[in-house]
């Protein structure tokens, strides 16, 4: 790795929460958050440490100007390119307390509107790290076309390239998204996903893939299968395959060997947005020269402690409370 730097993009959002539970028009107040995969993981990153970069179009709103100004405030370098279309939204409220439901008003947004000529060559073959995810090349020809781009210059310089395929199914379907997603595993060095995930970039099943039923819950049975599919993934190209599934624990495949992270015993207050702390948090350490189980251990503790606060991005950890979330320190004296 030649740099320290890690350099994402993509679409950050604002983020409407419905702060009780119930139907919108019954619940007060909502309040006005940031939501964005990749910018989730530039905040998770830097609070951590790490030096990050961020690159996305937003619109000429009020939203716009609160993206610009929260991810410079998190120290991240911000190349927030102003766009005449309008800052995408999400609003995320819950009906009961069972799950959250989010919804995207996203189609034509500033953020879809990515193209190549956005990415700085010069920024992009002098990262440590590129970190793309599948969410980009769903929102549009040009975002797709600039997700290639920037990983192959990333990968003609010597970048890592990092991926997390973070399909999201209201964007696109299985089938268009399998295939595109595929070729983008085939030309990263270090992949995240959920196992449903890995699942859609190895169709057809491999007989690996089928060793553990999916549902199994026995905790070393769903451990061995996520090794399975994380070896599955591995074949098709890049050295390291991160698993993670959520309070079942992470697993990672580097280099042909295995590592295992338990899952963190948590309270659940928000899901959204914990499975790109777990990424900042394997970055940051990653970027920091970190070996593999200490990335990975730092990852689970990460997305643990982002799913006991609400918000995508407002409440992650910064490195001191990482710490003592992790000796389960609850009282600061």
């Amino acid at each position: 790795m030649h740099s320290r730097t890690l350099v994402t993009f993509g679409e950050t959002m604002g983020r409407l929460d419905a702060d009780g539970i119930g139907l919108l028009d019954g619940v007060r107040p909502l309040s006005l958050k940031l939501a964005g995969a990749e910018s989730n993981v530039a905040i998770a990153a830097a609070r951590l440490g790490a030096d990050v970069t961020w690159v996305g179009r937003v619109g000429p709103d009020g939203v716009g100007d609160l993206i610009e100004r929260r991810l410079r405030g998190e120290g991240v370098r911000t190349r927030a390119l102003r766009d005449a279309a309008f800052t995408g939204l999400m609003i995320s409220s819950r009906r009961t307390s069972a799950g959250v439901r989010v919804d995207y008003h996203r189609a034509g947004s500033a953020g879809s509107r990515l193209r190549p000529s956005d990415l700085p060559r010069d920024l992009i073959a002098g990262a440590g790290v590129l970190h793309v995810t599948g969410i980009t090349p769903a929102l549009s020809a040009g975002a797709r076309e600039a997700t290639f781009y920037a990983v192959e210059v990333a990968r003609a310089a010597g970048v890592t390239v990092s991926l997390d395929i973070n399909h999201r199914a209201k964007l696109w379907s299985a089938q268009e998204a399998a295939p595109v997603l595929r070729d983008l595993v085939r030309l990263a060095d270090l992949v995240f996903a959920g196992p449903e995930e890995a699942r859609l970039v190895l169709h057809p099943a491999t007989e690996d893939d089928r060793t553990v039923a999916p549902e199994a819950d026995n905790g070393a049975d769903r451990a061995r299968s996520s090794l399975a599919l994380a070896h599955a993934v591995a074949a098709l190209g890049p050295a390291t395959v991160v698993i993670k599934d959520g309070p079942r624990g992470a697993v990672a495949v580097v280099e042909g060997g295995e590592h295992l992270a338990p899952p963190v015993p948590v309270q659940a207050v928000d899901p959204v947005g914990a499975g790109d702390a777990f990424v900042g948090g394997y970055l940051a350490d990653l970027l920091a020269g970190a070996d593999p189980g200490q990335c990975l251990t730092t990852a689970a503790r990460t997305g643990a402690y982002a799913v006991t606060v609400p918000g995508d991005c407002e409440h992650l950890p910064y490195r001191h409370e990482l710490t003592a979330f992790a000796a389960a320190e609850d009282v600061a004296r």
